[in-house]
């Protein structure tokens, strides 16, 4: 059986991205065990289909290490990984089914706690 990685915190700064951050950790559980993925809260807007993140200029300095988790998160689904998006907190931010990446599927809040007996392990990351 797989594992099942639930994400409900969204960017959490550039500094955590420099160094590993959820779902570049969710590529390598997913190497070693098998994943599917559960986004929740504001980590939804990780599987909005928009574009990637420019750089921050600070005074003459350009912070360019912002966090992209869209890219991670394409990996993810290239590997095979299932991606959920819980629907009502889509909602929540105003957003929409419509606007996800393909391959992410919308479920209602909720529905994955039935399921957690399928799977080997949960993390939430």
């Amino acid at each position: 059986m797989a594992s099942l990685a639930i994400v409900e915190r969204a960017y959490r700064g550039a500094v955590e991205v420099a160094y590993f951050d959820a779902l570049f950790l969710g590529i390598e559980i997913h190497r070693q065990l098998g994943l599917d993925l559960l986004l929740r809260g504001e980590a939804v807007t990780y599987a909005v289909n928009a574009p990637a993140p420019e750089g921050l200029l600070v005074g003459k300095r350009l912070v360019d290490t912002l966090d992209a988790p869209r890219a991670d998160l394409l990996r993810l689904r290239d590997l095979g990984v299932g991606i959920r998006v819980e629907s009502e907190d889509l909602a929540a931010l105003g957003l929409s089914a419509a606007r996800l990446i393909d391959g992410a599927e919308c479920v209602a809040a909720g529905e994955f706690a039935a399921r957690w007996p399928d799977y080997d392990r949960i993390f939430f990351l």
